[in-house]
């Protein structure tokens, strides 16, 4: 890339309206959960900032992350791709390949060296020097050090770039792990998920991309915007949970009727995430809704933290809550009771750790 161009020239070079670049400024703000009065700093920054350049690695995993990615309707992956971000470098999205293509990567990591975005798609694999996961021709561990200290910030698409995803499940054969460790004290942004969602995944790189920071992150690295609710406060099932309605069976009448699934292994009550209002494929839908529980795709250690068909443990002294539905009248005072007991613990432990974060 020869010169970097801010979003409005880029604009402005395909012949797109000033109406086009404020209509899709308006819809940035949005995507990246950014209230209205911050539209002007938006638009601000998009007219003067150089598009970022980004380059994305990939691991341990199965490329899922770019296959959500792709599927961003607002805005879309291509405008991203073309007119947001200066992408160099991509093992599934850049046409380039072979050795030129690595040389090409290393001329962009000494060119911008402290001003690139990597991206990083795939779990770092440790047991046996890393060998594992290759790529180019070295360890994936490698080519993660060394293009993650140069760096100006790593977003980590999907729980396998968090926490080691799937293949770090017990007993971990390949020694797989979260990137963290490997990228010194460059800043990591967790976009968690199994893949994550498109659009929180297009909204991320576009803050850091518009601003240069990343965005307001809670105890685990995460975007709050995107990961500050549970799957079960956005819910459309939560009236059932609250009235002790659950499905006991995939089958049954309740399940046929949208009753919550609670008792059949849901993790929405623990399971921080925006698929409850966001949803998928263009607000489409979500597993919740398919008639799926949710298995906290999003959560460290999800994998490891089975059945998944069953329900979660007690919380603190609630008791049996396998007792929830037990009778119309006990049943809604009990779901509301578990309700809240549950949301206590959640949120005070969440508040507890980010405490913790801030005075560390």
């Amino acid at each position: 890339m020869e010169k970097r161009e801010s979003m409005w020239e880029a604009y402005l070079r395909r012949g797109m309206s000033r109406r086009s670049f404020i209509k899709g400024c308006v819809a940035l703000t949005t995507l990246m959960g950014l209230s209205t009065d911050k539209l002007s700093e938006v638009v601000e920054a998009a007219e003067t900032k150089q598009l970022p350049v980004v380059v994305w690695i990939h691991g341990h995993e199965c490329t899922g992350c770019d296959e959500s990615f792709i599927r961003s309707a607002a805005p879309l992956a291509s405008d991203v791709v073309l007119n947001d971000v200066a992408l160099e470098y991509d093992h599934l999205l850049s046409a380039a390949s072979g050795a030129p293509f690595e040389a090409h990567l290393d001329e962009v990591i000494q060119k911008y060296k402290g001003q690139y975005i990597l991206a990083v798609e795939g779990a770092a694999c440790t047991k046996d020097n890393g060998v594992y996961c290759m790529s180019g021709g070295h360890t994936f561990t490698h080519l993660l050090e060394k293009a993650g200290k140069n760096a100006a910030a790593i977003i980590a698409y999907g729980s396998c770039a968090c926490y080691g995803g799937i293949q770090a499940a017990k007993p971990n054969p390949t020694g797989s792990s979260g990137i963290k460790m490997f990228v010194g004290g460059t800043p990591v942004i967790n976009v968690p998920g199994c893949p994550p969602i498109s659009e929180v995944m297009t909204g991320v790189v576009m803050h850091v991309a518009l601003f240069g920071t990343p965005p307001p992150l809670d105890s685990e690295g995460r975007p709050k915007q995107f990961f500050g609710n549970r799957i079960h406060d956005t819910c459309y099932r939560r009236p059932f949970f609250d009235a002790g309605m659950f499905a006991d069976s995939y089958d049954d009448a309740g399940a046929k009727a949208g009753w919550c699934l609670y008792k059949l292994g849901c993790r929405g009550p623990e399971t921080y995430n925006s698929c409850g209002n966001m949803r998928w494929f263009q607000g489409m839908s979500y597993p919740i809704q398919s008639g799926a529980a949710c298995i906290g795709c999003s959560s460290a250690n999800f994998w490891d933290e089975g059945p998944m068909s069953e329900r979660l443990p007690e919380y603190g002294n609630l008791g049996d809550v396998d007792t929830i539905g037990a009778g119309l009248a006990v049943a809604t005072v009990v779901g509301v009771a578990g309700h809240a007991a549950a949301s206590v613990v959640q949120k005070k432990k969440r508040a507890e750790n980010e405490s913790e974060e801030h005075e560390g």
